[in-house]
C-alpha cells in the first residue's frame, strides 16, 4: 500500500494550496506535520500565484492500494 501525506496551506489570496509527499516516514506524527508546515511558511519556500504561504489549513496522510486487473 503505498501513502501520500498531502499539506494543504492557505496562501495570501485566501486561496488553497497543497503539497503533495510520497511514501512519507512511517509513523509520522500530527506535531512532526505542523511543526514541518510552519516551517514552510516561515522560510517563504515556496511561491504561488496567490501570493506567499500565510496559514496552514489542513494535512491528510491517503492510504493507496492498487488492486491489478486481468486484461482479456
Amino acid at each position: 500500500m503505498a501513502q501520500t501525506l498531502r499539506m494543504t496551506f492557505v496562501n495570501e489570496a485566501g486561496n488553497k494550496y497543497s503539497l503533495n509527499f510520497k511514501d512519507p516516514k512511517a509513523g509520522i506524527t500530527a506535531a512532526e506535520i505542523s511543526a514541518a508546515m510552519d516551517v514552510i511558511i516561515a522560510k517563504n519556500i515556496f511561491e504561488t500565484t496567490g501570493g506567499d504561504l500565510v496559514s496552514k489549513d489542513s494535512a491528510v496522510l491517503i492510504d493507496t492500494t492498487e488492486t491489478p486487473l486481468a486484461v482479456i
